[in-house]
């Protein structure tokens, strides 16, 4: 994260007399941990997803009830995201972590052993729940971590959130395959509850701000920390519908097999997690503006690609430039969000991740009933003028570098 000497120093002064800046090894550590808890929530989230067909055979949900069902973990997280960010203010956002993530721990366990639609409902929202609380937690800490850095490592943060879906969901398919259902749950929490208290005690202790009790209750009246959060939401909608749609496009309207319809996902996620492990360095060097234009373009590029393709190859390396473009847009508007001047991290951010995330909630649906009527390969050359909202935005891009504003 470039250091600047106008704007930026004032920002950093007024900052390092409330968080002393770490030794270079202490740094390190921080860093780490912080990655680590991507690493935790991003694995339970990919173990979560070879055990839905399951979960939907035992309970015997239909599609549409297992709609419903996911729509629940979503109302979850959207619930307890901002609660998140009003105890971030109050307690700092190494506690807040802490205990979302020993609250998200049992949350595969509970899935698994609900006997009834009604607990699993139950279990469900409390997952979806302490997933998002614990997003919110973790990005906030990854903030407070790149401010006394004075660089950024938010995109490598996200890499390893990305890592750890991939890790969950693969091994979550073998586990399921030779072991069942109730053995997978058991070693997953076993697994994260290990790397939790690895990070434990290496996680930065932030300072909490019990003087904004009043700011930290309603909703910031400023406009930027909304404008983010479009951002962020009009990033993840086509994030959402690549995840959640891709392979089916590839199977239905490009004829491809099962096995190659695969690739879609794994193209995506693969570019993903790479390019947020470089992230940080390329934000360094150009800025965060330069970035999100730069990826914006390429996030563009792909997904037209993929719409306009005349086979399943041609679209899966589309869906590989989507994965280019869209690995560093979030977790610019994620560090930008946590630099808004004169707003608390946990507010800012409890905005932007509930606007962004229900992006990815919200638009599955839509995107299926819209498809079953139109196509994928429509939704597809659609989703690129809510990426030129993006670019249009951009220039917002530049509180991720620390740099302060007098528009908000």
């Amino acid at each position: 994260m470039p250091v600047a000497s106008g704007p930026m120093g004032r920002d950093m002064d007024n900052h390092v007399n409330t968080v002393p800046v770490a030794r270079s090894g202490l740094i390190n550590r921080h860093r780490a941990a912080v990655s680590l808890l991507f690493l935790i929530n991003g694995f339970m989230v990919g173990s979560w997803a070879p055990k839905i067909p399951e979960f939907a055979e035992r309970l015997q949900l239909n599609k549409f009830q297992l709609g419903l069902m996911i729509l629940v973990l979503g109302i979850g997280s959207l619930t307890l995201m901002p609660i998140a960010g009003a105890q971030i203010a109050r307690y700092g956002s190494k506690r807040v972590v802490q205990i979302t993530a020993i609250c998200l721990l049992p949350g595969l366990l509970t899935l698994t052993l609900a006997p009834n639609v009604f607990t699993a409902a139950v279990a469900i929202f409390l997952f979806g729940g302490f997933m998002g609380a614990m997003d919110v937690s973790m990005n906030a800490n990854a903030v407070a971590v790149e401010q006394s850095m004075r660089r950024a490592i938010m995109s490598s943060c996200h890499a390893f959130w990305s890592l750890g879906g991939l890790i969950g969901a693969g091994l979550g398919g073998l586990l399921i395959a030779n072991l069942g259902v109730l053995w997978h749950a058991g070693i997953a929490t076993l697994l994260a509850i290990v790397v939790l208290i690895v990070a434990w005690s290496m996680l930065f202790a932030d300072q909490p701000h019990p003087d904004t009790k009043k700011e930290k209750t309603r909703l910031p009246l400023v406009p930027l920390p909304w404008l983010l959060g479009l951002m962020a939401l009009f990033s993840m909608v086509p994030e959402g519908a690549v995840l959640d749609w891709g392979a089916l496009y590839l199977r239905e309207e490009l004829g491809a097999s099962v096995a190659l319809s695969g690739f879609g996902f794994a193209a995506f996620s693969l570019t993903m997690a790479a390019m947020r492990f470089g992230g940080d360095l390329v934000r360094d060097r150009l800025g965060g503006v330069k970035t999100l234009r730069i990826c914006t373009l390429f996030a563009i590029a792909g997904m037209l690609v993929s719409a306009f393709a005349p086979g399943a190859e041609i679209a899966i390396l589309g869906f590989a430039l989507c994965g280019v473009g869209i690995s560093n847009m979030v977790p610019i508007a994620f560090s930008a969000a946590g630099n808004i001047p004169h707003l608390k991290a946990g507010i800012g951010l409890s905005v932007v991740t509930t606007m962004g995330y229900s992006g990815m909630l919200v638009a599955p649906s839509a995107i299926g009933f819209v498809a079953e009527h139109v196509g994928f390969s429509v939704v597809f050359m659609a989703l690129p003028v809510l990426l030129l909202v993006v670019l249009a935005l951009s220039n917002l891009a530049r509180y991720a570098d620390g740099i302060s504003g007098d528009g908000q």
